[in-house]
């Protein structure tokens, strides 16, 4: 709390005005950070002109958003911050697993995805590959930055679901844009 009045200016007094402790501080930041990051998904998903075009750029926006985090957040909150860990798991992680589950169902409605997808398997093993990606010990990020295995794991996910058209839709928008 004495890092972060200072880098704020204020004194620790004027902190504890609107939090009890760090615990509460940290809960409160993190809700915030979802609440903005799930208006932003929303807004991507408005604005996308198909399935594909949506995947990737909700994954383009994950990309901007994995650059500017340090690589042990996840670990820190996990460890030093469950409580705050159980919201993203609780929260996050279903409303993430409900906007994959929506977007192979729009991919196969528009011919994009393959009709054989299960979306409601697909969109969970889609949480499960992300929890992976975090996981220093599998992914040491001195060896895998995680830009690379963002863009992997994106061309992992449209390629074992995506019709030849959808196919197509990706190479297209990746040459551009990814």
């Amino acid at each position: 709390m004495d890092d972060i009045s200072r880098k704020l200016g204020i004194s620790k007094k004027t902190i504890y005005q609107y939090v009890d402790n760090k615990d509460e501080l940290v809960k409160q930041v993190i809700g915030h950070f979802l609440l903005t990051e799930h208006q932003i998904m929303k807004n991507i998903i408005a604005e996308s002109s198909d399935a594909v075009d949506e995947y990737l750029s909700l994954s383009r926006h994950f990309l901007s958003t994995i650059k500017k985090m340090k690589p042990t957040i996840t670990f820190d909150l996990q460890k030093y911050y469950p409580d705050s860990w159980q919201i993203i798991e609780q929260n996050h992680f279903s409303f993430l697993r409900n906007i994959i589950h929506k977007n192979i169902e729009a991919g196969i409605n528009e011919g994009l995805y393959r009709e054989n997808v299960n979306a409601d398997i697909v969109s969970k093993l889609y949480i499960s590959k992300n929890n992976a990606m975090a996981d220093e010990n599998l992914f040491p990020v001195d060896k895998y930055p995680r830009q690379d295995l963002l863009i992997e794991f994106v061309r992992y996910h449209i390629s074992g679901i995506a019709s030849e058209i959808g196919l197509n839709r990706m190479k297209k928008i990746i040459k551009t844009q990814l």
